[in-house]
């Protein structure tokens, strides 16, 4: 599988910097590992037929839950990940139509909509995070996951690790920070929140869309 490798867009990075999925460091593996079997119990809690994930970079979850037989799609803001995402589509034997270039602020209830909508590792770069969140309320139909870092413990290991010091362990492109409880009293103004998951370090909710 491709990965974007620290493409930047618009000065952003998009996608992932490097393959996380096939690190050969154990502790990657386990936090990555976790995060992996969080967001899978969640989606097996959901039950969909349709996932749209929103940010799907290049494309790894959407693929996979293509192969388990959901009927997943993916976006995401970068017309550059997109495309990588659609070559991995085509070297799997997918279509790659499923994946399309679009800003979360720009999708539509319409054309969007999904059983299940999957945001992670997204707010956190939002420079305005509720308008996300209230366009994920206008698209879900029944379910929506949430994942964000969870503060402060995200940057403490970034610093243990010798990394972005200079910005006090912030991952570049986080502009927002939020620990557990903050981070849910943020996603009970737009869902009601059903399950809660802390893979280390990431906070990851089941939310019921409000009717």
């Amino acid at each position: 599988m491709k990965i974007s490798g620290g493409l930047k867009e618009e000065g952003v990075v998009v996608g992932n910097t490097y393959d996380k999925y096939g690190s050969g460091n154990p502790i990657e593996r386990m936090l990555v590992k976790g995060f992996d079997n969080a967001l899978s119990d969640l989606v097996k809690d959901a039950a969909p037929e349709t996932i749209h994930e929103i940010g799907c970079g290049e494309g790894f979850w959407v693929l996979n839950w293509n192969k388990e037989g959901f009927d997943a799609r993916g976006s995401d803001f970068s017309s550059k990940v997109i495309d990588i995402a659609r070559g991995n589509a085509v070297e799997k034997g997918v279509s790659p139509e499923i994946f399309k270039a679009r800003s979360i602020y720009e999708l539509s209830k319409n054309e969007d909509s999904a059983d299940l909508v999957v945001c992670c590792e997204v707010l956190e770069h939002l420079e305005n995070p509720e308008e996300g969140l209230a366009t994920l309320a206008r698209i879900a139909r029944q379910h929506v996951i949430l994942s964000v870092p969870r503060e402060p413990l995200w940057r403490a290991l970034n610093m243990m690790r010798f990394k972005y010091f200079a910005s006090l362990g912030n991952t570049p492109g986080h502009v927002q920070h939020w620990s557990k409880s903050k981070f849910v009293q943020l996603v009970e103004k737009y869902f009601r929140v059903v399950r809660v998951r802390t893979p280390l370090p990431w906070s990851m909710v089941l939310c019921d869309a409000l009717k």
